[in-house]
């Protein structure tokens, strides 16, 4: 049992303890009939667990964020972000095609990508095929404008990732470059 707990990714076993905990506790409720949770109350759980998710990730963005002293601020939809280097090139809009330079990793350091290994990334601004956090991240810059995004994941790969490099429910921290905007 132990050889199987160290193979399991400590990012997905908290987790899963937690869903673990809320369905337990959940099910011993309705012990004696177990047919009585009406769908009302098994969304209020789902939704509860996932609160929870969310809280946790928060939690480990912000002391991430804080052992690095950086100043960044934190968007309605919980990615944190920051431009360390402003310019005053052309600002993003939707129905551009973004080109940049950019560097991902997870919280714990591990590099996962780059553009010196895989090149310049280039997207549709507002038609998707990327992160929605990188589409949003995206939106605050401007053409050579520098900064760092951290994503939970549910603005990253979510539950599963990537099937890659980023395991199941990861944070991702982007640090990226726009260095220019086209025409599609």
């Amino acid at each position: 049992m132990r050889n199987f707990l160290s193979k399991i990714n400590r990012n997905i076993l908290i987790p899963i303890i937690l869903f673990s905990l809320i369905v337990t506790i959940a099910c011993s409720q309705n012990k004696n009939n177990r047919n009585t949770a009406t769908p009302k109350q098994y969304k209020e759980n789902l939704l509860q667990a996932n609160k929870g998710l969310v809280d946790l990730d928060q939690d480990r963005i912000e002391s991430y964020v804080k052992r690095r002293n950086w100043d960044m601020k934190v968007s309605e939809t919980g990615m944190w972000y920051q431009i360390y280097d402003k310019k005053d090139g052309e600002k993003t809009k939707e129905k551009k095609i973004a080109h940049l330079k950019y560097q991902i990793n997870l919280l714990d350091g591990t590099l996962c990508y780059t553009s010196d290994s895989l090149g310049v990334m280039k997207f549709k601004v507002g038609q998707g095929g990327v992160e929605s956090g990188l589409e949003e991240a995206i939106l605050l810059m401007g053409v050579g404008d520098k900064g760092r995004f951290i994503m939970p994941p549910h603005l990253a790969h979510g539950l599963l990732g990537d099937n890659n490099k980023i395991p199941p429910r990861s944070i991702i921290v982007y640090q990226t470059e726009l260095i220019k905007l086209t025409n599609y």
